[in-house]
Order: structure tokens, then sequence, then C-alpha cells
């Protein structure tokens, strides 16, 4: 688990590396890619092992018999998260952007509205627009350096046609972990207005020394005829180009709802994202995530340290993933100004924070999930291109 290595992904088809001068205009050859939330780091042996299993055995047809793939997220969510799953609520689908578009499909119709506490993970505004549906915004409101919820904000803004709302738990961008009370609070709240509550928990295993992530189903035990939960393997492993992942309901009329959609639009999974789960959902696959969590805690340690040194600049405490949140509001630059120091002067591609929703308008999210030359190389740029204010 040398996470220290540099692995060569120019030219291999990376959208990380190989597009970022299109969208950004950095150059791979100099720049340093901190968008797309995938990470430098290859997967560990035990899914790499399986792969190749795979591809030896030559024949890669239709997989069936999937009892291992289930146990193996039943084992996970058990052991790391003391969340029991019945192995039969368990639907794969093409990741978990995937799995939005096909919540909203069977339980929302155009013109619906969908609730965001934003900012908030761009895909899901991208999907509920595309396919037809309203993004409703609920802000969130940041105390102490930290997002919370304002649910007198999200009583106000629920319409006649608001039908369902999408938590990021742990949040992206901001990185929090959401508290038990938090939770329960937003099932009373999805109780109070009849709404569907479709919780994405991507990162909940990408955790910070001291931080716990609760699933929603623990969280709230009251909320599971309303709850569709959203999990994958994909981040935490970085197989996100296997697209795998897993839509989990506890409630059997949403799980045949949810079934009669599949079958609908003739959904099957990819066997190579059911061999890489299976893998990786194991004693093997954990003792990786525990040793990479500890480099991204060191990872978020040199970059924090660097930032906040920066006079009008602050990055968002982390409890989670490996996305960082830097507000640059006390630069008193526009957001094209200290987006093009970003970019052209310090040569690093960053997700733009205007793209999160309301409450974006003066952040950038960068990405610490690559070796730790290249977060003191990114930190030192960042220095020097707002050295003007130190």
């Amino acid at each position: 688990m040398n996470f220290d290595q540099i692995t060569e992904r120019r030219g291999t088809h990376s959208m990380k590396w190989d597009m970022m001068e299109e969208r950004y205009g950095v150059s791979p050859e100099t720049g340093i890619p901190m968008w797309v939330a995938d990470m430098d780091f290859p997967a560990p042996d035990c899914v790499q092992d399986a792969l190749r299993k795979a591809v030896d055995h030559g024949i890669y047809g239709y997989f069936g018999d999937d009892a291992d793939y289930r146990a193996a997220i039943c084992w996970w969510m058990e052991n790391r998260h003391g969340w029991q799953v019945n192995p039969a609520h368990i639907f794969t689908t093409h990741g978990l952007v995937n799995a939005v578009g096909l919540c909203l499909q069977t339980w929302t119709a155009p013109g619906d509205g969908v609730m965001l506490f934003t900012p908030v993970y761009h895909a899901f505004a991208r999907t509920i627009e595309g396919a037809g549906r309203v993004v409703v915004e609920c802000p969130l409101v940041e105390r102490t350096g930290r997002y919370e919820m304002d649910f007198d904000a999200a009583d106000a803004a629920v319409t006649e046609r608001t039908r369902m709302v999408i938590l990021c738990s742990p949040h992206n961008p901001g990185g929090r972990v959401w508290m038990q009370a938090e939770l329960q609070a937003l099932a009373d709240f999805c109780a109070r207005h009849e709404l569907l509550l479709v919780s994405d928990e991507i990162h909940h295993d990408l955790m910070m020394p001291g931080h716990r992530h609760i699933p929603m189903p623990l969280a709230a035990p009251d909320c599971l005829s309303r709850l569709v939960m959203l999990t994958s393997a994909s981040k935490t492993f970085n197989i996100a180009g296997t697209h795998s992942g897993n839509v989990i309901l506890p409630d059997a009329k949403l799980r045949a709802d949810f079934a009669r959609t599949l079958v609908g639009l003739g959904i099957s999974p990819n066997s190579f994202g059911l061999h890489a789960v299976t893998a990786a959902y194991s004693p093997e696959g954990a003792e990786w995530v525990d040793a990479l969590c500890g480099y991204l805690e060191a990872n978020r340690q040199v970059f924090d340290q660097a930032i906040n040194a920066i006079p009008g600049l602050r990055s968002m405490p982390l409890e989670s993933t490996y996305l960082a949140w830097v507000d640059f509001a006390g630069t008193g630059m526009t957001q094209a100004e200290f987006t093009a120091r970003v970019e052209q002067a310090a040569r690093i591609a960053v997700n733009h924070g205007p793209t999160f929703g309301t409450g974006g308008e003066s952040f950038l999210r960068f990405n610490l999930a690559t070796p730790r030359s290249l977060v003191e190389e990114a930190a030192q740029r960042m220095q020097r291109a707002f050295g003007d204010l130190q």
C-alpha cells in the first residue's frame, strides 16, 4: 500500500487527467488535476487479482449467481457500519448517478420538484433537470465553519409538486458527517411533507479521525417506508470506471416499484463491476481502506495548513471524503479572478463552486486523493499564486 507512488495516468483515457485542458485550460504536462472525484491510487491487490482472474478466463458472458456479491455487500455494511442488510433488498445499477436517474423515473413525473440542500454534488441537479424535473434548492447554513440543514427554510421551500429529497451523506462538497439528530430531523421533515428520501452515501467509508458515519436506516429507523439507500464501492476503492452501484430498499412496495423500472429499461449489471465489488468488500479491502484514510488525513493536514495560511482563503474542516472545499470570499476577488489564479497561475484544475448550486459562489473544490508530493506541490503553487496577499 504505497500511496506515495506516482502512477502515470496521462494518455490512459483518464477523464481527470486527459480532459482537464479541454475543460479548464490546464495542460496535463504541467498541471495538477484536482477536479474529478476519483483517486490517483491503484485499487487494492484483492480487487486487481479478481479482475485479472476474470480476464484470464477469457469468456465475458452474462453474470449469474450473485449470492457471493450480495453476501459481500452485507458483510461490509454490518462490519464497517453496523447496518444489517437483507441481501434480497439490494439492486445493482450502473453507478449512483444512474441510480438517481432511475429513482427519478420510478417515483417522480416531469415537472415534479426534487429538493437539494445546496451547495451539493453537481450531478444531482444535472440529472434532475435532464429528466425534466425541477430542482428545489434549500441552501445550507454555515455555523462555526460547518454546514447545517435549515428545516424552517426547507418547510417554506416545499411546493405542492415537491416529491423527493436527495441527501448527500456524508456531504459533498462540504465534507460534513451528519449527526444522528440531524438525520432524524430530516426524516421527520420528509414524513411531515410525505416526501421520498433518497440518501446517497457513496462517501461513507472515507472518514477522517474522530468521525463516524451513521447510515440513515440506523439514524431514523422509522423512515424505512419512504427511504431509498444509495451505496457504492466506487469512491472507496477507486473503481468508479466499473460503473457499479447499489440501491438498497428496505420497503417491499418501493422494491416492487424499482424492480419494474429496471425490467422496463432492460438494465443488468456489468460483470467486471460485480467481480470488483465482491473482492473489495473483504478483510483485505478493509485493511486497505484503513490505510487509505490515514493517508488522506495526512494529505488534508498538509493542504489545509498551507491554504489557511493565505489571508482570505479558508478550507472548510473536512470530516469525510477526500474533497477540500475552499472559500475565497475573504480575498474580495470575484469568482473569475480567484479561479484564474488557481487555474492559470497555479496550473491546478478544480471544480467551480457555482456548479454545486446556491451557496457555492465563492468556493472551489480540490481533490486531495493523490500522492502527497502532488498535494505539497499544489499547496506551494497556491501560496505563490496568492503571494501578494501574504
